[in-house]
């Protein structure tokens, strides 16, 4: 499908990392971008400068979401794009010792639970409100292609670390549910891929100690560096453009395998 003034696009998670870069690399190519995310002030400024419209969302919650894509819509029309990076990164291990008692506490479930909430749950959620809505669009492919989803999961799905049962468990239910949401939504000409980052350049390595930061690009077969935002934005583009990619996740990882911890 191809990227031009006529697409609008819609980009969760938008505000920063890859999501910011995923909303700048559509605005250059023409299309009309709606930003989500939580953060209004940096949001309102991204979508200042590419030319696109911010619009405040909970990916979690129903209310906050329709609202977000009703105010998209009125300004651009219906998404044919829809980039889910909306997501968060907590980290707690199944059970911690406590140092001045000892006493072994478990996972707590509200933070297990909210972090499924965004990450797969809220994947989930925008994906079903958008497919609705990209369904009744008249095709712009050969093949009745209507539009493209794509979403974000993580290496974490497939060798998380320590600490990351949540996050793997959300990441691998997202990559898990690729398959079978493209084959739901393939009668209305939707493709759905997944793209599993390994370590990029986002906003959560900026407070991160250079010799750390060293430590963990030496363990990047190659290239041995941090994957930058624009990389991640470049491999969302190939998935649009070629009609052929559908139903699977692609690892943007360098050949990275993540050791334990």
């Amino acid at each position: 499908m191809k990227i031009d003034a006529t697409t609008a696009a819609i980009v969760t998670g938008a505000a920063s990392g890859l999501g910011e870069a995923t909303a700048r690399m559509l605005a250059a190519q023409g299309a009309r971008v709606a930003l989500l995310d939580m953060n209004e002030a940096r949001g309102e400024n991204v979508a200042r400068e590419i030319g696109g419209v911010f619009c405040r969302a909970d990916v979690a919650d129903e209310a906050s979401v329709d609202a977000a894509l009703a105010k998209a819509r009125a300004a651009h029309g219906v998404e044919r794009i829809l980039v889910n990076c909306a997501g968060i990164a907590p980290g707690k291990r199944t059970v911690s010792k406590k140092r001045d008692t000892g006493e072994f506490v478990p996972h707590d479930l509200a933070s297990f639970v909210k972090v499924l909430s965004v990450n797969l749950i809220g994947t989930f959620h925008v994906i079903a409100k958008s497919s609705a809505a990209m369904a009744g669009l008249e095709p712009v492919t050969a093949d009745g292609g209507r539009g493209v989803i794509v979403c974000t999961a993580s290496v974490a799905a497939e060798d998380g670390q320590i600490g990351q049962a949540a996050y793997s468990a959300s990441k691998g239910g997202v990559v898990g549910m690729t398959l079978p949401i493209a084959r739901d939504l393939a009668g209305y000409g939707i493709r759905v891929m997944t793209i599993m980052p390994g370590l990029f350049q986002t906003p959560m390595f900026e407070s991160v100690p250079e010799d750390f930061r060293k430590s963990l690009e030496a363990g990047i077969p190659f290239p041995s560096r941090l994957g930058r935002p624009d990389e991640y934005a470049a491999m969302v583009r190939g998935i649009i453009e070629n009609d052929m990619l559908n139903g699977t996740a692609i690892r943007l990882d360098g050949a990275l395998r993540m050791q334990p911890k």
